[in-house]
C-alpha cells in the first residue's frame, strides 16, 4: 500500500477553504469514490493559514488517475504546491464510534466547530 499527500498553499487562488468544502459536498466526495485502487481519501484544511490537501491510501503502487476525476486544479487554479508518495510501512485501526466514514467532516456540518489554538 502506498500514501499520496497533496497540498495546495491558497495564497494565488480565488478558490477559499469554504468554496472547496462546497466542492467536496456537491461532487468530490462521490466522485472519488469510483476511484479504482484507491482505499481512502482523507481531504484536510487549515483556513487560517490558507491551506488545503488530501491524503490518498493507494491499495498498491499503481495508482489510479486522480485526475480523471478532479476538479481542484480548475477550482483553485494551479497545481498542488507539494505531493509526495510514501510506501505504507504499517497501518492499525483503533476503536470508534463511528461506523462508517460516509458523511464525516467539516464539509458535512451545518456550522463548523471553531479552530482552537494547539
Amino acid at each position: 500500500m502506498y500514501i499520496q499527500i497533496v497540498i495546495w498553499n491558497l495564497e494565488k487562488s480565488d478558490a477559499t477553504v469554504e468554496s472547496l468544502r462546497e466542492y467536496l459536498r456537491d461532487y468530490a466526495v462521490d466522485a472519488f469514490s469510483t476511484l479504482q485502487g484507491m482505499r481512502m481519501k482523507t481531504w484536510f484544511a487549515d483556513a487560517e493559514k490558507g491551506y488545503w490537501g488530501a491524503v490518498y491510501l493507494w491499495d498498491g503502487a499503481k495508482v489510479g488517475n486522480p485526475l480523471s476525476v478532479s476538479r481542484a486544479i480548475e477550482l483553485i487554479g494551479y497545481p498542488p504546491t507539494t505531493t509526495s508518495v510514501f510506501a505504507v510501512e504499517a497501518i492499525a485501526e483503533g476503536v470508534s464510534v463511528i461506523e462508517s466514514f460516509k458523511g464525516v467532516g467539516r464539509a458535512f456540518e451545518e456550522s463548523p466547530a471553531p479552530v482552537h489554538d494547539r
